[in-house]
């Protein structure tokens, strides 16, 4: 199976997959939550309606408001413009009162303010500029002797790129989610990007292990080389992942709904990453370099040309 050969097919499946969500990331960004937004988070149950908790909130002076049926006959109402944590109390009565429902009961309360909210959003980015960085130092050192003719600085880019693609991805479907049915992102999404990212450079470092092992060992052009290691590496990296798949799916359709959007991000992530690290890291070191030796070729006919 000649894998690498259909690298080209590999690519625009990922540009295929990754397109629609930057458009999206472009034209709306995400839906953030309370944890990147200052305000309250106030989830209730009962028979309370979009409409008549709007008009409620409207009347007690509350601004920008966003009511949002959450399932499980829950309702989730929120405010930019938050109010003291001392009055979360009163607020919730004046509520009840203007909604004249007494069954109306409170799940969450959850309250943000403009600075914590500020350093949460630069710490998150921080967080994954930083990681993004240290994988790529790593995986340089891990393949310092790494035979030619890929350099260790290869290896370092080309898991940077692969899960870049996992994370644009997961970012995408997130900012389409967001637009279209309101899921927001919070904290605990940071927490599954830097999962993602991890399970990602795991799965990609397995098949460049294999990579290295066989250009010492095997005669043949890189290209060939590089084939036949994602081959013998195939099986074992879709049962990890089919494992790890199958967990988080039952996590999904069976666990609370707090962590399930957070589920759903490390089950988008993990079949991306699986995806990326066979069929987009490895057939990119080969596509890398093919270019440079065209280019040195080029560089050899110069003199050549001039001489002419």
């Amino acid at each position: 199976m000649n894998l690498i050969g259909r690298r080209k097919w590999w690519y625009i499946i990922s540009l295929v997959l990754i397109l629609p969500g930057f458009i999206s990331l472009c034209l709306w960004g995400l839906k953030l939550g309370i944890d990147f937004n200052s305000g309250q988070l106030l989830v209730v149950t009962g028979p309370a309606t979009t409409a008549n908790v709007t008009a409620a909130a409207k009347d007690l002076g509350f601004t920008d408001i966003q009511v949002v049926p959450s399932g499980e006959g829950q309702t989730q109402i929120r405010f930019s413009d938050p109010s003291p944590q001392s009055q979360h109390e009163a607020n919730h009565q004046k509520f009840k009162t203007a909604l004249g429902n007494a069954h109306l009961v409170e799940v969450s309360f959850d309250s943000v303010g403009p600075t914590v909210s500020r350093d949460i959003a630069r710490n998150a980015i921080l967080s994954l500029l930083l990681a993004a960085v240290a994988i790529v130092l790593y995986v340089a050192y891990a393949f310092r002797n790494a035979p030619p003719p890929v350099s260790p600085w290869s290896f370092g880019v080309m898991a940077i790129i692969a899960l870049l693609h996992d994370a644009f991805f997961v970012l995408g479907v997130f900012s389409l989610l967001g637009h279209f049915f309101g899921v927001e992102v919070d904290s605990l999404f940071v927490t599954a990007i830097l999962t993602i990212i991890g399970f990602s450079v795991h799965d990609t470092i397995v098949v460049f292990d294999r990579i290295r092992e066989n250009l010492r060992r095997e005669r043949g052009s890189f290209e060939e080389i590089v084939n036949t290691s994602i081959l013998e590496t195939l099986a074992r990296s879709l049962n990890t992942s089919l494992t790890v798949i199958l967990t988080l799916l039952a996590l999904f359709l069976f666990g609370g709904q707090s962590i399930r959007m957070f589920v759903l991000a490390l089950l988008l992530g993990i079949a991306s990453g699986t995806y990326s690290s066979i069929f987009n890291a490895s057939p990119l070191l080969v596509t890398w370099h093919n270019y440079k030796l065209r280019r040195h070729e080029r560089q050899l006919r110069k003199p050549k040309a001039a001489k002419a």
